[in-house]
């Protein structure tokens, strides 16, 4: 008999799988329906759907029916109680650019900062039907490949490794150059992945991130995933990743040090 895969022990790990259950049941109806996109910008294009301010909306009530008390930061209905203790900080669908082409490269992010750090969080395919989860201390997939401890591998050179990021377009001038220079030392690129790079560098099938321009709500969810696989995220500074900003992600710390090194040129303090 295979032994059972242990699962996060965290206070807040079962109504996590809750919110994930909302959400997943309010963003599902609309994919690949043709649903209506709206544009957040006036230049440019930042799409929304109703899909992403469903899953949100649901999310939020289970939320504050159950803890009250708790802080929500959500990318779609704003902060409320950002002072408490604990913070939720949700992206009902980071990706919406694959969503609305189809793609299901797209996944829920679903984070709780608990005294202003990232402890606990879960990116959720509900196409697919994957949860990757982690508590910062250990991390797990469940899906169609069964239920699985999450671990990151080994990598010691960016010669060796497997890098992602969403878009160059990410990067501003000064950024671009450096991260084009770490795309030709590295083994392998690959782009368009949003969230779920994160989560394939927590399942050992990649070896780093870097992108820019990140929110709140576009990296705290991930944060306790990659660190329970045994991975780093940090800023470009190695500083906390919790607010956002520019992030590289690394499954070897030793990785981590050789990516710092070269994105320092154009790390913002």
């Amino acid at each position: 008999m295979t032994a059972a895969v242990p699962q996060s022990s965290h206070i807040f790990a079962q109504f996590l799988e809750q919110l994930a259950d909302a959400a997943g049941a309010a963003i599902m109806p609309h994919f690949r329906q043709g649903s209506a996109i709206d544009n957040k910008l006036e230049k440019g294009f930042d799409p929304v759907t109703i899909a992403d301010k469903n899953g949100e909306l649901a999310m939020r009530d289970l939320i504050n029916r159950t803890y009250p008390s708790h802080g929500i930061l959500g990318e779609e209905h704003g902060p409320e109680n950002l002072e408490a203790e604990h913070v939720w900080v949700l992206d009902p669908i980071d990706g919406t650019r694959a969503f609305i082409t189809g793609l299901p490269t797209w996944g829920s992010l679903i984070g709780l900062c608990s005294s202003k750090k990232p402890s606990l969080g879960m990116m959720l395919q509900p196409y697919i039907g994957e949860r990757f989860t982690g508590d910062c201390s250990g991390a797990w997939y469940s899906g169609p490949l069964g239920t699985q401890k999450l671990t990151c591998r080994p990598c010691t050179g960016i010669e060796n490794a497997t890098v992602f990021t969403t878009t160059p377009a990410l990067f501003n001038q000064v950024e671009r150059p450096v991260f084009d220079q770490i795309e030709q030392i590295a083994q392998l690129t690959r782009y368009g992945t949003d969230c779920y790079a994160y989560c394939m560098v927590a399942a050992g099938q990649g070896d780093a991130v870097i992108e820019s321009g990140l929110q709140a709500y576009d990296i705290v969810a991930l944060v306790p995933i990659i660190e329970g696989a045994g991975g780093v995220v940090t800023t470009w500074t190695g500083g906390s990743p919790a607010d956002g900003g520019q992030i590289v992600a690394s499954g070897d710390p030793r990785l981590h040090d050789l990516l710092l090194k070269e994105l320092s040129a154009a790390a913002s303090a």
